[in-house]
């Protein structure tokens, strides 16, 4: 079980940096975003374009990516939304048992399928080289294979969960 326990905590690390490394992602679509809204009036004022359907594209590509890189993140971090009616009342194992059946029944089965299900579509993009039907618009393969990244880092850290969660189940791990 320490063996594992190491994996998950490797898992968790590479989750952790990569949703810290999310964080400026968000910063950085803040002000294409700003940069976008600027532009535009300042250009209308100026008579100039100053705005452009590739950085209206980035901005969407930045929101892409903070959402779907933080879902990992959110996961690891326990703040995914839970409707919850009994959830919030049960202590240390039940919740660990809760999540380890959810995780195995539902989030490690549905990632899996969102990957196996859109391998298809992104390598047919990756194939033809997609890129916005806009004009100025950014390649759009890039940003779909984002998809498979996306729910592989949310499978690994579905598989971290529940190794924490047997652990804890086993006595071997502290309760959370």
């Amino acid at each position: 079980m320490q063996t594992l326990l190491k994996l998950a905590r490797s898992i968790d690390a590479l989750t952790e940096w990569i949703g810290r490394f999310t964080y400026w992602l968000v910063l950085v679509m803040i002000g294409v975003g700003a940069w976008n809204v600027i532009g535009r009036y300042l250009g209308n004022a100026v008579g100039q374009n100053l705005s452009s359907n590739a950085l209206i594209e980035t901005q969407w590509y930045l929101f892409d990516l903070v959402f779907l890189l933080g879902a990992a993140y959110t996961l690891r971090h326990d703040n995914h939304v839970r409707v919850d009616v009994f959830y919030s009342r049960w202590q240390g194992r039940r919740k660990a048992l809760a999540d380890l059946v959810g995780t195995l029944l539902f989030l490690i089965p549905f990632s899996a399928l969102v990957i196996y299900f859109s391998w298809g579509a992104v390598a047919k993009s990756w194939a033809i080289l997609e890129t916005s039907p806009d004009p100025g618009g950014l390649p759009r393969y890039p940003i779909k294979a984002m998809i498979i990244v996306s729910f592989g880092l949310l499978l690994i850290q579905g598989i971290s969960q529940a190794i924490k969660n047997i652990a804890i189940l086993r006595g071997e791990e502290p309760l959370q």
